[in-house]
């Protein structure tokens, strides 16, 4: 049988080039010999306050964006995260099962929490729901970046308690992290993680800016001192995150790169970079515009979420019969 991958991408803010390279452009290939399930995940993206005209805007083009890059609803289950509402029930279960000390030690919360007065109780538990989300569907495999290991490690933890206290149930995932290109790093840091919520716009290349934007982002782009286009992480981190850009975008090896630039100054490398990232990039929001226009994705997302909504109901009814719920009659 074919393994089961399970991803999604919150609708808060611009999809990135990271987001394409690290997460989208992976999630594509998985589908032609896995069952994939690709959620826009909505119900993460309300544990920060969101303006509703924006979310509803954010989750249709993050959902567009998907199929644009090449995830063919025919073969896989793209749908919202709310559309099934086996998540969130499955999400309070897991929080019953979850240490408040577990949830203390998560990074991403003590980044998303650092320096604020209040803090929603949504921020706190929702690994609890993520852990959910995979286990909802006993998903096999989970593309994740470096900074979700942890969410993975704790449904991996979850998965085995619920297992040793109520009997074999669920599988216990495994993550999927492809060794290039998984972590693509900002534009005037090079040593952060390219991200759609940095408040510098000019920090990330979105996936609809337009070519001249894009442009103009690669030109300002920051680079290391010295000028020789060679991939260095530790060394050089700016050059070289933008050599995994130029790779992932142009189909040539780091190596091929650093050969085709050797002895030439940064301004000729960002200039050629500039072009391949909006050729590159056109067909993709070409793709877009012409979903969107459509008006075939609602139609799309419904379908999406009711083969996903008969897996985990599924799945949900036999948590709950494992652990003593009366059954609806």
């Amino acid at each position: 049988m074919a393994k089961k991958v399970l991803s999604g991408i919150q609708p808060s803010g611009s999809l990135t080039l990271g987001n394409y390279i690290g997460a989208i452009k992976n999630f594509v290939k998985l589908q032609e010999e896995h069952e994939c399930y690709f959620m826009v995940v909505d119900l993460h993206a309300i544990t920060v306050s969101q303006d509703p005209a924006a979310l509803r805007e954010n989750s249709e083009s993050v959902a567009a964006l998907y199929l644009a890059a090449g995830i063919d609803p025919k073969i896989s289950n793209v749908y919202m995260q709310s559309h099934v509402q086996q998540h969130a029930e499955l999400g309070w279960i897991m929080t019953t099962l979850t240490a408040m000390g577990e949830l203390e030690r998560m990074t991403q919360f003590k980044d998303k929490s650092s320096g604020k007065d209040s803090v929603g109780a949504g921020l706190f538990v929702y690994p609890s729901l993520m852990a959910a989300d995979i286990l909802v569907y006993n998903a096999d495999l989970v593309p994740v970046g470096e900074d979700q290991k942890q969410h993975l490690e704790l449904t991996r933890d979850l998965a085995g308690r619920f297992n040793h206290r109520f009997g074999d149930f669920f599988t216990v995932p495994e993550p999927y992290i492809p060794e290039v290109g998984a972590r693509i790093m900002s534009l005037d840091d090079g040593t952060k993680k390219m991200s759609k919520s940095n408040p510098n716009p000019g920090s990330y290349i979105a996936l609809l800016d337009p070519p001249d934007v894009i442009r103009k982002k690669i030109s300002r782009a920051t680079t290391d001192s010295g000028r020789e286009v060679i991939f260095d992480p530790a060394n050089k981190p700016e050059i070289s995150n933008l050599m995994s850009i130029y790779a992932e975008c142009s189909g040539m090896t780091l190596q091929q790169i650093a050969d085709r630039y050797e002895g030439q100054m940064y301004g000729g490398f960002k200039k050629e970079l500039g072009e391949v990232l909006v050729a590159a990039l056109e067909p993709l929001q070409q793709k877009y515009r012409e979903i969107r226009s459509s008006g075939a994705l609602s139609d799309i997302l419904a379908e999406g979420a009711e083969r996903a909504r008969g897996v985990a109901a599924r799945t949900l009814a036999g948590v709950k019969e494992k652990m003593g719920f009366l059954p609806l009659r």
